[in-house]
């Protein structure tokens, strides 16, 4: 026998992962973006109490928003860079053991954000519009979506993967804070400004009084912030062990669904219903996560009832409200929807208590999986039928959700349609890499006088649907590279739950978020949240899988 074969073999051992200064990093910058970015609006030193100022409207909370987030996720990510540099070369070698092994341990969702970033530096490079891609601002608007933003959600993605580790206090803290900024929100619905935000355009700009609300925005920038932030509340209710966090989440939940009635927005309702329907399936296995979760909906629909006593008792003195949750507000019908849901969480109590260890048969999801998919496909076939071969029926109040057209859902049928129309147009490059990221509003240009003439908009920096914008301005790489990079975390964070519930808090984010985005606008307001739980989703894959190298 040789010398060599005589030799036993070394096994590589994996580094025990700790919770070090680098998680700490993470977590205090979660803690700040679960805090002062969501509170955060133009403190203006010299002012009087409450020292706010809305002078320019919630245009100006998406730059401070902007500026606030692309600051502290450079310091984050400065500091990171920094510890990792502090380490001693035996140090570097076992956590980062070669540039050969790292591209071994990148995921798909690696990959796939790698790719996103790429393909909207090559849409900027190439750009007729190069300055607007770079920082998502012109004359004739931009929402921040440059390049610039693209690549820090990028950075901060692979951070967080890498450096994040569980720690329950950035989600009561995130908890609290909602329940601060729904109940203004709520409050300003019903035309109550107790920080003198809506004061400002009470007689000088109409249309932002009635859309301002809270310190987020419009209702199109809340119905997203809200589609975020009140699934992860639901589900840390359902994972929670403390009573008095349970509490405390549920109290956040059921507040946000006030908001959501004051929103006025259907996207919200896309978002959270998609939601429900999802996590309903993924929590019917576990009769106790689903007693819970039933729990959570039937305190929050009879929260919306219960602000259906507040309205009354103040006059119905509130702002329009013509989307959904309104109409379940108003309406004594919501009440059987209530006793519904009610009748299945004493059943799933009742069976969880009686048979504690029984799991339901994997056919059963299924099953349920398959009835939500085929109502689905009714809706979209009643949507089909009212559109192309029945468009007499007079449809009243529904006939800007059942019948597609230029002016469905508030006009969004034609932005959709002409953008879809000026995509048709682009030349090779551009149908593959876009005309720049956030460049919307020059490729819809040519169409502002029509938007004017037949809806009174005098112009518009987005197409009101996130996969159609990234479509328009980073094409189909682009946007190719952006659902593999956000649908494959999704399924690594839903998979990771076997070994780490608290997966399933991350992944709820991102299903709300994803399904409102079809009729919302991506801002550096909601979206940079959105891809901190994309992130959270990948680093419990990670975790679960026991990848360690950074």
């Amino acid at each position: 026998m040789s010398k060599k074969s005589s030799q036993p073999k070394k096994t590589v051992r994996q580094p025990v992962e700790r919770y070090s200064l680098k998680n700490t990093l993470a977590n205090t910058y979660l803690f700040v973006m679960f805090t002062l970015f969501p509170l955060f609006i133009n403190l203006t030193v010299g002012s009087s109490f409450p020292y706010i100022s809305f002078a320019y409207g919630y245009t100006a909370i998406r730059h401070q928003k902007y500026f606030l987030f692309m600051a502290m996720t450079a310091a984050v990510l400065i500091s990171e860079i920094m510890l990792l540099l502090t380490k001693t070369s035996e140090e570097r070698r076992v956590t980062n053991p070669g540039l050969r092994h790292l591209t071994k341990t990148l995921s798909f969702t690696d990959w796939a954000a790698l790719a996103f970033a790429l393909s909207c530096a090559i849409s900027t490079v190439f750009s007729p519009y190069l300055e607007t891609a770079l920082t998502g601002e012109s004359s004739l608007g931009g929402r921040n979506n440059g390049l610039l933003l693209m690549l820090a959600y990028t950075a901060l993605y692979f951070m967080l993967s890498r450096c994040y580790r569980y720690k329950e206090y950035v989600f009561l803290a995130m908890a609290f804070v909602n329940i601060f900024i729904y109940l203004l929100a709520v409050l300003n619905g019903f035309y109550l400004d107790p920080l003198g935000m809506l004061e400002a355009f009470r007689n000088t700009q109409s249309r932002v009084f009635n859309d301002f609300m809270t310190t987020i925005g419009n209702k199109n920038m809340f119905s997203s912030y809200l589609c975020i932030t009140i699934p992860v509340m639901i589900t840390m209710f359902v994972n929670s062990t403390v009573n008095w966090h349970k509490a405390a989440y549920l109290l956040s939940a059921s507040v946000g669904a006030m908001a959501v009635v004051v929103c006025d927005s259907d996207s919200a309702v896309l978002g959270l219903g998609a939601f429900a329907a999802v996590f309903f399936v993924l929590y019917l296995r576990r009769l106790d996560k689903l007693r819970r979760f039933l729990l959570a909906l039937t305190i929050m629909l009879l929260s919306v009832k219960l602000l259906r006593w507040f309205s009354f008792l103040g006059g119905d003195n509130y702002k329009e409200l013509t989307a959904i949750p309104g109409k379940i507000m108003l309406s004594g019908k919501s009440f059987l929807l209530i006793a519904v849901l009610a009748a299945l969480t004493v059943l799933a109590y009742v069976l969880s208590l009686r048979f504690p260890k029984l799991t339901l048969p994997k056919a059963v999801p299924i099953v349920m999986a398959s009835l939500f998919g085929a109502a689905v496909l009714a809706g979209a076939g009643v949507i089909v039928y009212f559109s192309a071969f029945n468009t007499e029926t007079e449809l009243g109040s529904w006939e800007r959700l059942l019948r597609y057209s230029d002016a469905w859902g508030t006009h969004r049928g034609f932005m959709w349609n002409r953008s879809l129309e000026a995509f048709g147009g682009y030349n090779f490059f551009q149908k593959l890499f876009g005309t720049g990221p956030d460049t919307f509003c020059y490729t819809f240009s040519p169409y502002f006088g029509e938007l004017y003439e037949r809806f009174g908009d005098g112009s518009t920096d987005a197409a009101h649907n996130e996969y159609i914008n990234y479509l328009m301005n980073i094409g189909i790489v682009g946007l190719l590279s952006y659902l593999a990079f956000t649908g494959s975390a999704l399924v690594r964070g839903i998979r990771a739950a076997k070994h780490d519930p608290t997966a399933l808090v991350f992944a709820s984010a991102v299903v709300a978020y994803l399904a409102q985005a079809v009729v919302n606008i991506s801002v550096p307001i909601a979206a940079p949240l959105f891809i901190i739980f994309v992130s959270l989703c990948e680093a419990a894959a990670r975790q679960s899988r026991k990848e360690t190298s950074i």
